[in-house]
């Protein structure tokens, strides 16, 4: 019997030469991730009577879901987490502004394919889109790995999700991930790892896959996994080659170069793996869809809800705050006007993002709109900070999570749906189908 990818990237990171699901291991992670949280970690990690982390050279550390730093506590938080960064010597940390702290990571190309990357996040099944397994652990979890450089789990069942066919026009990855969650429940994927296969995933842009294994945090995945390809491939071997610390007279030969390594490193489930479960997709079939409140899988289609007076809609996230979700949203709002007691909050993901949209003229159409732009970070999406709705008001969003209180106002309602949809409700005041727009 073979091996699903899971176990070949846990065998792998517990240096073992095969695993089975439900065996546990001592996993070592290339990546440990953490952000605003490193200040409460590292109280957990001192506690215990420790000083100095064991993998300085592994750590990565952004300030991101607060910033500008909203109330004098969250400021002490930012002082605090550069302190532990410069007392402990950690390279990879990055500053208020620069942005998510998944979209950042796979801007710097920190993370590569099979690696094993464990945050103190929730969202960090996102590296699944580089062929990485990617896990969220808990704060005291952390702690551990910044101690001994490892940490046990638990090898999870394998789901196999096959999309057949393609995208319809308009139909993101994200209707394609409600859809899967709202057939199969919040709970679905309970700590499990999902493969995507099928020629509708194969054929998906760079910016609409890191959707997908983002999204499945809100299925219970453990991780999830899209098979990397020679444009996942591309895409690091650049990026890598813009980090190196010298230039070279041949760029073409030294991007070659990163690439053959990356690819080496790539990961792929034997034919004959097992699976928990299979499922297969038509794409064809997939319509728009948005998640209503409170729950990510209370899923319906767009033209279901079509017309839901909305107060807030919300372009950014670490699932869709890329440059192809500004440009999606400003194509929708070029020459209009943002709907009278309606507002659009804009926040990119990163600062890359942000200025390659200044460049291309996306901030400007979207600022013409009546849009409101903010840092790059993760801004309202956990209801701390910048954009929080009233009470009564409802918000679109092109965020990952919608359960009472996420945006922190417990009186409000979240609607979820793709930058394309949240940019059309913002014009309309109403939840409405961009392709209606003219």
């Amino acid at each position: 019997m073979g091996s699903t990818f899971a176990e070949k990237a846990l065998a792998r990171a517990a240096g073992l030469s095969s695993v089975v699901a439900g065996q546990v291991v001592d996993a070592k992670p290339d990546v440990a991730l953490s952000h605003d949280n490193t200040a409460p970690i590292a109280r957990i990690f001192r506690a215990i009577g420790l000083e100095k982390v064991a993998i300085p050279d592994r750590m990565c550390v952004t300030l991101d879901h607060a910033v500008p730093p909203p109330t004098p506590k969250h400021a002490q938080n930012h002082v605090e987490v550069r302190a532990f960064v410069k007392e402990q010597g950690i390279q990879n940390f990055f500053e208020v502004g620069r942005g998510i702290c998944h979209q950042v990571l796979s801007e710097e190309a920190l993370v590569l394919p099979g690696q094993l990357i464990l945050g103190a996040d929730s969202h960090t099944t996102h590296y699944g889109w580089l062929g990485a397994f990617g896990a969220g652990v808990g704060r005291t979890e952390m702690a551990a790995i910044w101690a001994t450089g490892e940490l046990w789990l638990r090898i999870p069942e394998s789901m196999k999700v096959v999309v057949t066919g393609r995208l319809g026009r308009g139909v993101t990855a994200k209707d394609l991930c409600l859809h899967l969650i709202g057939l199969l429940g919040a709970d679905g994927g309970l700590y499990q790892s999902i493969e995507f296969h099928g020629p509708a995933i194969a054929t998906l842009p760079l910016h609409e896959r890191m959707v997908i294994p983002n999204m499945m945090a809100e299925f219970g995945a453990k991780n999830a996994y899209l098979p990397p390809d020679e444009a996942v491939f591309n895409y690091l071997a650049e990026r890598r080659e813009r980090r190196a610390p010298l230039a070279v007279s041949d760029w073409q030969s030294a991007v070659s170069s990163q690439r053959a390594v990356i690819q080496e490193m790539a990961l792929y489930p034997d034919h004959d793996a097992r699976y928990a479960s299979t499922h297969i997709f038509n794409a064809d079939n997939i319509e728009l869809k948005i998640a209503c409140p409170h729950t990510v899988d209370n899923v319906r289609p767009l033209r279901e809800v079509a017309g839901t007076s909305i107060q807030q809609a919300f372009l950014g996230t670490c699932t869709n705050g890329r440059l192809e979700d500004l440009a999606a949203a400003a194509e929708i709002v070029q020459g209009k006007r943002v709907a009278a007691g309606t507002r659009l909050l804009v926040i990119p993901a990163s600062a890359e993002v942000y200025l390659d949209a200044l460049k291309a003229g996306y901030v400007q159409t979207l600022l013409e709109a009546g849009a409101v732009f903010g840092t790059p970070g993760c801004g309202p999406c956990m209801g701390v900070h910048m954009g929080v709705p009233g009470s009564g008001e409802a918000c679109i969003s092109t965020a990952n999570r919608n359960f009472k209180g996420r945006m922190g106002q417990p009186d409000a309602e979240i609607y979820l749906a793709s930058p394309a949809v949240v940019a059309a409700s913002a014009v309309k005041g109403v939840i409405a189908d961009p392709r209606e727009i003219e």
